[in-house]
């Protein structure tokens, strides 16, 4: 990507969204910051973000409604769960629901930068598979096949 990356911060604690933000700010990255589940959601619909970091317990829709709904209205988008309470459950589940990492809170700033660095990468790469893709498929239907 040539252009910042945009990142949507999704947590119920003030402090997080901030620090988050700031750590992402300084790592040249557009972020933005929503309390909870409904808001994310909304944000999303307004421009889909690249990565999404996204706490499971919030008031409201929970995160893995959140990440469910984002991977299937927004595939491209990247979602990093950060969570206070850990579980292998919960890691399995949104592993399986199409997260792209599962880290357990307290996240420092290299933990944050890196997870969301990854995801990033993650998607650069999808979308160039996708083109090369679609451009092979194009280049398929022009041949003879005589």
């Amino acid at each position: 990507m040539n252009r910042k990356p945009e990142i949507l911060i999704v947590d119920d604690e003030a402090i997080v969204r901030h620090s988050y933000a700031r750590i992402l700010s300084a790592a040249q990255c557009n972020a933005n910051a929503v309390w909870n589940g409904d808001e994310a959601l909304r944000a999303m619909e307004r421009q889909p973000y690249d990565v999404v970091l996204l706490d499971l317990r919030m008031p409201g829709t929970d995160g893995m409604s959140v990440l469910k709904a984002i991977k299937q209205k927004w595939p491209e988008s990247e979602v990093v769960v950060i969570t206070g309470f850990p579980s292998i459950d919960s890691a399995k589940e949104s592993v399986r629901l199409g997260a792209y990492d599962y880290l357990a809170k307290p996240v420092g700033p290299e933990e944050v930068i890196g997870a969301t660095h990854g995801a990033i990468t993650r998607k650069q790469w999808a979308l160039r598979r996708v083109r090369n893709d679609a451009s092979g498929q194009r280049e398929a239907r022009g041949r003879s096949t005589f």
